[in-house]
């Protein structure tokens, strides 16, 4: 199954006292192109400190590459208990959350903390998915490229909220 639609681009939105946040237009027009749901689903990204984002429709994606890695590990003894815990993680710690015409969320406490996310959230589509940063954590980790700090650091600018 491949997907027709991918996640491009970059945004910082404000997101209020409430958890309130605007889903950028070019990610919920990915999301409407591949459904019908006016949802994203929510996760705490598996190896980086931000949130993982995608259309409820992805996550059938995501359990058929969850069931070729257990195939692909099946003589492996330990292969169906990390099957399980990868399951778990994939799809027990994620909040399904409708957004509104004006493409605004709440963004669950759980997940606003599992993502460290303050006043702004930095979006960045990553092709099949998006992520949620905290643009000032992304600033800090070493494991990020140079050229994706710079435009967290425009998209700051352009806010007028650089550091």
């Amino acid at each position: 199954m491949a997907l027709e639609h991918l996640f491009q681009g970059s945004a910082l939105n404000a997101v209020d006292a409430k958890g309130r946040v605007s889903i950028p237009a070019f990610l919920r027009g990915v999301i409407e192109r591949r459904g019908d749901a006016r949802t994203v689903v929510l996760a705490k990204h598996e190896a980086f400190g931000c949130l993982a984002a995608y259309d409820p429709a992805y996550a059938a994606l995501k359990h058929a590459k969850l069931e070729r890695l257990l195939e692909k590990e099946e003589t492996s003894p330990d292969a169906q208990l990390e099957y399980q815990q990868r399951n778990l993680i994939a799809f027990a710690a994620t909040e399904e959350v409708p957004y509104d015409s004006s493409g605004r969320i709440v963004m669950p406490p759980m997940m606003r903390r599992k993502g460290d996310i303050g006043d702004l959230a930095l979006f960045l589509g990553t092709g099949e998915t998006f992520q949620i940063w905290n643009p000032e954590r992304l600033l800090k980790d070493p494991r990020i490229p140079d050229d994706l700090k710079d435009i967290a650091r425009f998209r700051l600018e352009e806010r007028g909220a650089a550091s």
